[in-house]
Parts: C-alpha cells; structure tokens; sequence
C-alpha cells in the first residue's frame, strides 16, 4: 500500500507516545492523522500484550509490591448515566500493578475496578508468573486478603502496610481537595508466612505510579486528555509497560529491568516494538483483554 507508514516513522509516533505525548501532539508532531496514531497504537498495545504474557513466566521475584492507580474513562463517575452505571469502560478504572522491588520489573498489570473481582483476576495472574515462594506487600485494600488466599494459600509471605491519613483541620470543601491527605503514619500487618519486618514496603510501587502518570497522558489529572475508549486505555497502557520493562534504562539499575530479572540479555529500541506488529494485522478487534 503506497499509504503505509513506514518504520521509521512508526518508532517516531511509539517514541512520543511513550514519553508522555497526547495523541493530538502525536499527530502534530509526525504529521500524521489522528486515525493512524490510533489504529498504531492499537496495533503495537496488542502485540505488546502477547509478548509480555508469553515473556513474564518462571519469573524468579523475591519481593513484590502491589498496588492500584486510579483513572477514568469517557467521564468522571459522576457524570456515568444511570444506564451505564457498572459497566466497565465508562467511569473510575484502576490499573492494578506489581513491581518487582529488586529489578524494578513490571511482571503484570490488570485494568478493572476496585473490587474483590479484579482483585482476584490480579493476584491469580500474578502468582502464575512467579517461579518460586515471594515476600509479597501491598496496602491496606482488603479485597487482597481473599485474593492472596485464593491465589497463594500458604505459599507466601504476605503482609500490608497501612497507611494513616488526616485532614489535619481541613475541611472536606476545602480548595485543597485535589491534593494528597496529610501522611499521620503507618502500621505493618502480617497477614501470612514470615515476610522481612524491614522490607515490608509500597515505596516502589507507589513510585511506579508516578511514572505511570508521566509517560502516559491519559493518565494526567485535571485535564481533557483522559482516554475516551476503554480499549485505547488498555493499548497505550501495554505499551508502557512495554518500553519501561524492555526499553528504558532504571537510572538505579544502569539496565532495564528486564535485562536485570534475566526476561532480556539485550537492551530494546522502539524499532524493536515495532518488530513486534505483524505485517498483516486482523481487521476485526475485540479479542484484546488485558493480559498483563
């Protein structure tokens, strides 16, 4: 086809897309129109996902944070009509994450909601991928306690660490409403095993939130560039975790994590990404439900 886009030009749009990039910047900045950057975008999130459930297996973790990062979709939850109240893809999302603290690895993810259901399909997932016994940590979210049971039975060291919050006077109209409640302290919980006092922590995780809020701008808050399709949320969040696992340097690590937990003996480029999509790309979608 004389239209199609050509390598280079595709490692162009995934580069800006996984810096942080908007898809209308994206068309601006390449030059080319909205439908392509989508249509690649879906393209690469799809052969992101296959790659990283075929790669992320006989994992050797040993200690592993959890956590969720809130979202949204089409509109605020407030604004979901009445007739499409608890249908997913319309209102609150979350991306239910697990960093490998050791590697900094991203060995899975889940985009649901936060409820006992996707808590499960999460920590299932998760422990599938895992080789051997982890020291898992997660927050306070009680859905993780039957999910952890469920997934792990006795076969983990588990704990939560509870975070305590205060307004410390403020009121709830208070202007400050968009930023974090005051930190009052915390209490870690042993839940089952005999999981490290010292290193039962969130702190990466909740760092990898951060990041995950800066290389996707779907994620940004207070701003019109939240996703408007489900299936593009999950797209662009595959290729994410793509880039940072394979392709972006830990400044820590002087590698990327999945050449530090062994996944990768080589570092990638986006042009490597772009190897991933096949030539000949199904018409027909619909199949593609997160993996990771």
């Amino acid at each position: 086809m004389a239209n199609k886009l050509s390598n280079e030009k595709r490692a162009q749009i995934l580069s800006v897309l996984c810096e942080g990039m908007g898809i209308n910047a994206a068309t601006r900045i390449t030059g080319v129109s909205k439908n392509t950057v989508l249509k690649l975008l879906a393209d690469a999130g799809e052969a992101c996902a296959k790659y990283q459930d075929e790669a992320m297996r006989n994992l050797t973790c040993k200690r592993v944070e959890c956590d969720e990062i809130w979202s949204f979709v089409g509109m605020k939850q407030k604004n979901v009509p009445e007739e499409l109240e608890g249908i997913l893809g319309y209102g609150d999302v979350y991306t239910w994450t697990a960093i490998d603290a050791d590697t900094k690895l991203i060995p899975c993810w889940h985009v649901g909601t936060r409820d006992l259901a996707s808590a499960k399909a999460f920590i299932s997932d998760m422990a599938s991928r895992l080789a051997n016994r982890v020291q898992l940590t997660t927050d306070g979210h009680k859905a993780y306690l039957e999910a952890v049971e469920e997934a792990f039975g006795a076969n983990v060291d588990f704990a939560q660490l509870i975070k305590i919050y205060g307004t410390l006077g403020q009121s709830t109209n208070d202007a400050r409403r968009y930023s974090p409640s005051e930190f009052t302290g915390s209490e870690k919980r042993v839940i089952t095993g005999n999981p490290d006092i010292e290193k039962i922590s969130t702190s990466y995780v909740e760092r990898q939130n951060l990041t995950m809020r800066m290389h996707m701008r779907r994620f940004t808050r207070l701003t019109n560039a939240f996703s408007k399709k489900l299936e593009n949320h999950m797209h662009a969040i595959s290729l994410y975790f793509m880039f940072y696992n394979f392709c972006k340097i830990h400044k820590s690590l002087r590698v990327t994590p999945a050449m530090e937990a062994g996944v990768s003996k080589t570092l990638w480029e986006i042009s490597d990404i772009v190897a991933l999509i096949p030539e000949e790309v199904p018409k027909k979608r619909g199949s593609y439900k997160k993996k990771l």
